[in-house]
């Protein structure tokens, strides 16, 4: 399920990029101080969940290794 969430994350913030840097059209990036202080805070826990995200799947890599070793002895 957090691979499920990282991969959404990820299409997230590229879809965001893709829009402010889209060739074709102009976007409208300007942002008021609350708008900016809101994307921050976005970001930071974007980055949080990301990182969450890859600690668990590593996690489950190490009990799925464990797990393994376990049955075949």
């Amino acid at each position: 399920m957090s691979n499920v969430m990282f991969f959404l994350m990820l299409c997230k913030i590229g879809l965001r990029r893709k829009l402010q840097t889209f060739p074709g059209k102009m976007v409208n990036t300007v942002y008021s101080d609350e708008e900016k202080g809101i994307q921050d805070k976005e970001s930071k826990e974007e980055s949080i969940l990301a990182m969450l995200g890859i600690i668990g799947t590593i996690l489950n890599l190490v009990v799925i290794i464990f797990v393994y070793i376990y049955t075949t002895l």
